[in-house]
């Protein structure tokens, strides 16, 4: 390697850290989706009064 290309090596780099983030951001824009807002924690208050109307019958 030249002294040039040691000279431009750190300035790729931020380059590259850059260019990954853009991609990150316009990949959040174009997919919104983000699973863990649609995870489902467990059953809710509807299915445990079903079920204890249930148990009671």
């Amino acid at each position: 390697m030249n002294s040039m290309e040691l000279a431009l090596h750190p300035l790729r780099r931020h380059l590259a850290r850059l260019v990954a983030r853009c991609v990150a951001l316009v990949e959040g824009v174009i997919n919104p989706y983000r699973p863990e807002l649609y995870y489902m924690r467990g059953p809710g208050p509807k299915f445990r009064a079903r079920r204890q109307a249930t148990l009671r019958d």
